[in-house]
Order: C-alpha cells, then structure tokens, then sequence
C-alpha cells in the first residue's frame, strides 16, 4: 500500500483492520470520505457493524497476551520503526492531512512534529512500567507491586488532528503491552485510522494487536463502549459525546480517560508585551481555522492596554490568507464540513444581532469561513459559555487581576489558558487561581509535550495523558505478596 495523499492511499485504506487483515465492512451503506476544501470524493468506506466491532475486540483480546510477554526492549522497536517510517514519508502524510482535514502547512507541520514526538515516547514507556517492593509488618513477608498491562483498550479519536490523537492514545497503550481497538471519527476516517493501522503495521506490529474499525453509532449504537473486552476507553472530542461515553463506560466498570473541549482564555494584563501578546493570542484562535480543544476562544485584555492591542490584533487578522490549504501561504483553510461552516456563520450573526461589534466580519464560502472579531458583548451573550470550534475571536475588556480571573473562570470548561504579563511571577500567580488543567504564561493556549501531563478540569475533561500519566492510564497495580515463612492463622 502506498501513502500517497490521492487515489490509491484512500482507496487502498478505505477499509475495517481487523486481526491483521484489510477486510470490508458488511453494513449496508457507506461513510463517503470528502476533501473539505473541493468537495473531492476520497474514499467510500462501507461501515463496520456490531459483529465487526466483537471480531475486532476478540483479535485484541487473543492477540494482548503474547504481545504483553514480548521483552519490552523488543517492543520498543515497533515503535524506532514507526518513527523512520514517519520521517520518510512525511511529505506523503502531510498530503493526506492537506486532503482529508483541510489542513494548512503550518497545521500539518504542528500534527507531525506531535506525532514524532509521542512516538519517541512511547519508546520509552516501553520501559517505564515500574514495580515497587513494599514492606510488611510481618518480618517473614515480601509485597510486590507489579505494573501491568490493562488488556485491551479502546480508542475513539477526534477530527481535528487525526493522526496525532490517535497515536497518542494508541502508541503508549501498545508500548505498555496492551491491545487496542481504534475508531476514527466519520470525517476522517484514513488519517485517524487507516494511516494509523499501516503506520505500525508496517513498522513490524503482531496481526491483531491494532485493530481499527470505521463505522458510525447509527450502526452499532454503544456496542463500542458496552463490549466486555475494553477495560479503558480514552475518548477525545465533544464534551456532550464524552458525558455519554463516561456515563455508558462506567456502568459497565470501565476506566474512561476523557479529553473534551475547551473555552480557553488568553488574558493580555496591564504590563504585556502587546505585540507579542498580539502575535500569540492571533495564533491561539486561528490556527487549524479554530478547530482545536484548547484554542483561544476568549482574548481578556486590560482597559489599559485595549485599544492599542485591539487595534494591532485585528490589524494582524485582516492579513491572513483564506483559501487552498495546499498554498503554502494559506493561514485559514476549510471547515471540516458545510454544516459546520453554517453553524459558526449563524452564530456570529446571532451575536452581532445580540448586540456584540464586529470589528472584522469574515465571509462564508462553503467551507471557507473568513475570520471574524467580535466586542462589545454582554457578559451574559450565550457564545461566551460555549466552545467555538471555527475562527471566530472575542475581545473582552477587563479591570485588573481579580475581574480578569473572574471572567476566565466564567466557564464550564477548564482545558487551556494563556496569561501574558512583563512580570512572569505575577503571570504565574493569575495562571494559578485559573480553573484549567493547563496554562502557559507569556505563550499560546495552543501547546502539547509529550512527557508534560495534559488533561482539563470540569466539563473539559477526566484524567490526564502523557509522560508518566500514560502508565496510570494504560496500566493497573498488581499486589503480589510472598510468605517467607508461615502465617499463623486465628482458626
């Protein structure tokens, strides 16, 4: 199979991974793959149906075992594998980025770079599962705590970065000796999964130890999440899909790691550096068009320094370039679907009729959605609860620190947040009375590590990923405790 980004990539992927094999889905009707940008038809993928989702979990199930026993030193260079294969095809996967997400060159470049980055991470998870020697009370007793592998875990990734957040669960999971079963969003269903199955199948992985299905909960409802086999699901996207996924999970006892959406808040203080301020906060809500988690949604500026940002900000916006994402000038390209491009027109036309200011009023193409800046709103106005998942900015003004927190917090949402301040102890003294799993003081909203634990807080998410927060979630203690001698018992 090839990684070219037209015809025979999407074509030659445009099927269920199942136990090792490149089979078709025997529903009855198909999930048609389009390019946002031209409306191009890139693949037709017959959907997977509840029997494929159970010979899917079963190959994970059978194949987990012996794959948990091979010496994670072995294991580790499936993944030194996936890495080459990365690096040499780059070129082809940034195409298919560009095709199937619509996806700029400066989004494709950010995507790889991550996936480089967890894959070199999960090499060294592959060694990272630690156990403990524990004393006991009883001189004659040893207690080992064991760090094993879960089993199998089940993966349901996003549209936003497919590559990336379906490696991100997937590799560590694999690198700590479990199986995975991996389902891809409907929009793209070869970035978020097909690529990812050759990806390791390619770099040596065991038939059956990935597994990927492509199907919709129209077919299978919450055969996905209700299976036996899964101990931990890692779900990332909507916050109201995620409540449900935790909901069913754990009614059947299952571990669910949960990465949802954001309301970011990039606050600007009094004493900033307004033109880097500017820079990172245009970088925050554009980038990918605004469809990332931890994007800027809200810009809090100081009073003091409102106009002269304001007035460089959207001076700043009016530059970008809307168009082809294959340009490689091109800043904002598609939304990933139509229905998306008319959500977020009609929500800014129902701001500005609620009586927020457009500074800069973007225009809708099909997919194309120009940027818009907005002010001026009431502090009631329903987009400021909400995630904006297109490229639309809001600038509020504020008064100081305290109303400044006051405003971030002012949110169900708890993911990311910026704080830019010439004084970096007082950056970090607002950045921690904000109610978010992460901020960057004197950066973008915009950022992920690989070893730097990464997860929200309320309705953002449950759980972390990343470094060692990878072996909490991939793995489960062991206690296995040794009698050197003989216990006394009471009868």
């Amino acid at each position: 199979m090839s990684y070219s980004s037209h015809g025979s990539c999407f074509s030659e992927l445009a099927f269920q991974y199942i136990d090792g094999e490149w089979r078709a889905g025997s529903g009855s009707w198909d999930i048609v793959d389009f390019n946002p940008y031209d409306g191009e038809k890139l693949a037709s993928i017959t959907v997977a149906t509840v029997a494929e989702i159970d010979q899917a979990y079963r190959a994970a199930e059978r194949a987990q075992p012996g794959w948990a026993a091979v010496n994670p030193y072995r294991r580790r260079l499936v993944f030194e594998r996936a890495l080459r294969i990365v690096d040499d095809t780059e070129e082809e996967l940034t195409a298919a980025i560009t095709a199937e997400c619509g996806g700029t060159a400066v989004k494709a470049a950010f995507e790889l770079h991550l996936v480089r980055e967890f894959l070199r991470e999960a090499i060294q998870l592959a060694l990272r599962a630690e156990g403990r020697i524990l004393p006991s009370p009883d001189d004659t007793k040893e207690n080992r705590l064991y760090r094993v592998p879960v089993g199998v875990v089940g993966v349901i990734s996003p549209f936003n970065f497919p590559f990336l957040l379906s490696i991100k669960s997937v590799a560590p999971a694999l690198a700590l000796g479990n199986a995975v079963v991996l389902k891809p969003h409907q929009n793209t269903p070869i970035c978020g999964g097909g690529l990812v199955a050759k990806l390791f199948a390619d770099a040596g992985l065991p038939a059956g130890v990935l597994n990927v299905v492509i199907t919709d909960i129209a077919e299978i409802g919450d055969a996905l999440i209700e299976h036996p086999v899964p101990k931990v699901l890692s779900f990332t996207g909507s916050d109201k899909v995620g409540r449900h996924v935790a909901t069913v999970g754990a009614s059947h006892f299952k571990k669910v790691i949960l990465e949802l959406g954001g309301n970011s808040a990039l606050i600007v203080l009094d004493d900033a550096d307004v033109d880097y301020a500017v820079d990172a906060a245009v970088f925050s809500r554009f980038v990918h068009q605004g469809q990332v988690c931890m994007a800027a949604n809200r810009v809090l500026v100081d009073r003091a320094v409102e106009r002269e940002f304001t007035e460089k900000f959207v001076a700043k916006v009016r530059t970008l370039k809307v168009g082809d994402p294959g340009d490689p000038a091109t800043h904002i390209g598609p939304l990933i679907n139509s229905g998306q491009a008319e959500a977020i027109t009609t929500l800014v036309e129902q701001t500005v009729a609620g009586g927020a200011t457009a500074l800069l009023r973007g225009t809708t193409d099909g997919t194309l959605v120009g940027p818009s800046v907005l002010t001026g709103l009431a502090e009631d106005a329903p987009i400021l609860g909400q995630e904006i998942f297109g490229p639309v900015a809001l600038i509020i003004p504020f008064d100081g620190e305290d109303e400044a927190v006051r405003l971030a917090n002012a949110t169900p949402y708890g993911l990311s947040g910026a704080v830019h301040t010439g004084d970096i102890e007082r950056g970090v003294r607002v950045a921690k009375r904000i109610e978010t799993g992460m901020v960057h003081v004197n950066d973008a909203t915009v950022h992920d590590e690989a070893i730097v634990p990464f997860g929200g807080e309320k309705h953002s998410g449950v759980g972390r990923l990343n470094g060692d927060a990878m072996v909490d979630a991939f793995t489960t203690t062991k206690w296995i405790s040794i009698q050197h001698g003989r216990s006394r018992f009471p009868f």
